[in-house]
């Protein structure tokens, strides 16, 4: 993979059901071949936002759109079997009915992607989300630092999955990356995912704590070779989360895996976005890295807490000007 100057890419056209990634043997020359240009790639990333007001007449339809990739998140120390239950409530109805009625959106189905919580209280809010179709996401593996034995890390996966977690969020050790041990990450990742059987498994990162771009670029690859469903950015914990020239790196290894193999890899930024506008740069950069079919939740997730309040908040200002959003989406 070479990610160098970044271009729009046309959108992709996948026939038929979304097929889950396999995985495939370790290929150390494919890894190796990594470069990354860092001016080029930050270059990229510093123009998302000066874009943004091109998809302004949109932004009511893409902020819902954005609404349904959200990843509702509470991992705090103080979480409690009651937090948790009101932030299940808040994934079911997570825009107020007068606001979708206003926009003209009162049709269309509009709620979280998933809802992710710590382990002990995936069985609470697989009770509060009962019936609403809407996964229930467990972080694992010793999150976030990752500094427990493997087989803590493997029956901590197994235990989510049987309390009900039909997503687990697992967190790679740092060091196979930051040494260059690449079959160690890769068989780490791999006994992850099988651990996760029919769970749907999300590789963090924590690309913070990488060191270099190559580093991220290269990690990407190993962790999709290993079977992961999506390639996650961060914990939300490190110094340094989400960034436009991560995702923009992480982006570009989806799109070269799925044109070497044909499989599609979801991308979920997770740590620091807080804004509506933070939501409008992830989602132009996922239209133009790898086009409409990926602005899905079924590829795209956004890790937040408080994102879908000021999301809430903007959409209300578009009432006054009679927006009708249904008539405006921005996927086909």
């Amino acid at each position: 993979m070479v990610v160098r100057e970044a271009k729009t890419t046309e959108t992709v056209e996948v026939p038929g059901p979304l097929r889950r990634n396999p995985g495939m043997p370790l290929d150390l020359g494919w890894v190796n071949e990594t470069r990354i240009n860092r001016s080029a790639v930050e270059r990229r990333a510093a123009t998302l936002g000066t874009r943004r007001t091109v998809k302004k007449d949109w932004q009511a339809a893409w902020l819902l759109r954005a609404v349904t990739c959200i990843d509702l998140t509470t991992l705090a120390g103080d979480d409690t079997p009651g937090n948790v239950r009101r932030l299940c409530a808040k994934a079911r109805q997570p825009v107020r009915q007068d606001i979708l009625e206003a926009l003209g959106a009162q049709g269309l189905h509009i709620r979280v992607g998933a809802v992710c919580v710590y382990h002990n209280l995936v069985p609470v809010a697989v009770e509060a989300l009962e019936g609403s179709g809407i996964p229930v996401a467990a972080v694992s593996t010793g999150f976030p630092a990752a500094q427990t034995p493997l087989r803590l890390k493997i029956e901590e996966i197994k235990e989510s999955v049987r309390a009900g977690a039909r997503e687990i969020d697992i967190v790679i050790s740092r060091a196979p990356v930051l040494t260059g041990n690449w079959t160690a990450l890769y068989d780490e990742v791999r006994a992850f995912r099988d651990a996760c059987g029919e769970a749907h498994m999300k590789v963090i990162l924590a690309t913070g704590e990488l060191g270099t771009l190559r580093n991220v670029g290269m990690a990407s690859l190993v962790a999709m070779m290993a079977g992961a469903d999506f390639i996650k950015t961060s914990t939300g914990k490190e110094s340094v989360n989400a960034t436009l020239a991560v995702g923009e790196v992480m982006t570009r290894a989806i799109r070269a895996y799925y044109e070497r193999t044909g499989y599609l890899i979801g991308f979920k930024p997770a740590g620091g976005i807080r804004t509506a506008k933070n939501a409008l740069d992830w989602l132009i950069l996922m239209k133009e890295e790898l086009g409409d079919l990926w602005l899905r939740p079924a590829l795209f997730r956004i890790g937040a807490s408080g994102l879908l309040t000021d999301i809430e908040r903007q959409l209300s200002h578009h009432v006054t000007g009679h927006y009708s959003a249904a008539h405006h989406h921005p996927m086909p």
